[in-house]
């Protein structure tokens, strides 16, 4: 992947001495790409995690203009032993415990603070359905088994016609796509690199024509289902994720930081992985749906979208982690277990019986290894336990 970075930039180095006035003009551009050829290399990563408006395009999510809501801190927790061996091994750059909705404990690591705006990757998605459960509740949107082409007619002719709503919440439309992040060919890269060039993530999406068999039949995790609910939301609205989600979701739980979500060319919000945030805000967004959509005194998302969406409803396989509504379900759960998950170790992991919520950002290059996520989830777990 490094020697397919130094080639690029060769290569756009002579475009920049031949390309004159093109090259000037296309300047932010080929950085852009840059970036998203390298952004995963080793001795990038943590710094690229961190400062992702250098790889994409941006929109603001406003939190309002409202006071920061405290997280209170309650009393230090101690970790277990095999916490501190894990910190290193899964390349952890933040930590946050929170218990009854209290900081049990909080630390940084690898150089950065907690004011670093990570990346999200996929714990987006969970932010999707939260949103997408309160606009149904209002009526927005009319049942789960509507078709995406009712609020998304350019997805006519793609592999997504005859997709239901509740198909792509659940991960099964069926529809092929390559999500393999270590190579440069598949579709999860090439689509970086049309976003690093502004190219329009719905024209991206209606490209696609091939089904690997009927929707609601099998689970395969495929992160474009949920940019098309981001399509279906904008369609049924009129309105912008972006927007949406800071009017309903961001200005309620009265953030500290100023989030916001990478973009394509056309101010699209990149839904499926793209929110910008300090980790002390995703546990804020973490407290809240542990408390059943619940926050300083206010219901913001439904009750009992909460309960749906976070129950393994999805056609995963018996012996394999569950899935909900853009939630995961942790193999073995107890009521209440369930957790957001992006690449490279992102988490919010939510255990409501012991009203802990644990989030970590993370630069794990070995994410894919067999095992590395059954650890997470268990080393998450002997927090939880050990929380008083």
């Amino acid at each position: 992947m490094r020697k397919f970075g130094k080639w690029l930039g060769r290569i756009l180095f002579m475009l920049v001495l031949a390309g004159g006035v093109v090259a000037v003009w296309k300047w932010e551009e080929i950085q852009r790409l840059h970036f998203v050829t390298t952004i995963f290399d080793a001795d990038r990563i943590v710094h690229n995690f961190s400062n992702m408006e250098e790889a994409f395009l941006t929109v603001p999510v406003l939190r309002g203009d409202g006071p920061v809501i405290p997280l209170p801190d309650g009393p230090p927790m101690t970790l277990p032993p095999a916490v501190a061996n894990w910190v290193v091994e899964a390349d952890l750059t933040s930590l946050l415990v929170l218990k009854r909705g209290d900081v049990v404990f909080e630390d940084y690591y690898r150089g950065t603070t907690a004011e670093d705006r990570r990346i999200s990757w996929s714990l987006a998605k969970s932010y999707v359905s939260a949103l997408f459960g309160i606009l149904l509740t209002e009526g927005a949107i009319g049942s789960l088994g509507d078709p995406v082409t009712q609020y998304v007619p350019a997805l006519v002719g793609s592999a997504y016609e005859g997709v239901s709503i509740r198909n792509v919440l659940q991960m099964s439309s069926g529809v092929v796509f390559d999500e393999d992040y270590l190579d440069q060919s598949s579709d999860i890269r090439r689509m970086g690199r049309v976003l690093a060039l502004g190219g329009l993530m719905d024209d991206f999406t209606a490209s696609f024509t091939e089904r690997s068999g009927p929707p609601g039949e099998t689970w395969r995790y495929v992160s474009l289902d949920t940019h098309v609910i981001g399509m279906v939301i904008r369609g049924a609205t009129g309105r912008s994720v972006a927007d949406l989600m800071g009017e309903k979701i961001m200005t309620p739980l009265g953030l500290e930081g100023a989030p916001s979500f990478a973009s394509d060319g056309a101010g699209v919000a990149i839904v499926l992985g793209g929110l910008i945030m300090t980790t002390r805000d995703y546990a804020r967004f973490g407290q809240m749906i542990a408390q059943n959509g619940t926050w300083n005194g206010r219901q913001i998302v439904p009750e009992e979208w909460i309960a749906a969406s976070t129950r393994a409803s999805a056609p995963t396989d018996p012996d394999r982690v569950g899935y909900g509504y853009q939630w995961w379900i942790p193999i073995g759960a107890e009521p209440g277990e369930f957790f957001g998950r992006g690449i490279y170790g992102q988490y919010i992991y939510i255990d409501q019986q012991r009203d802990v919520v644990i989030v970590t950002t993370a630069a794990d290059l070995e994410f894919r290894q067999p095992g590395v996520h059954r650890g997470n989830i268990e080393r998450m777990r002997e927090i939880a336990a050990a929380t008083q």
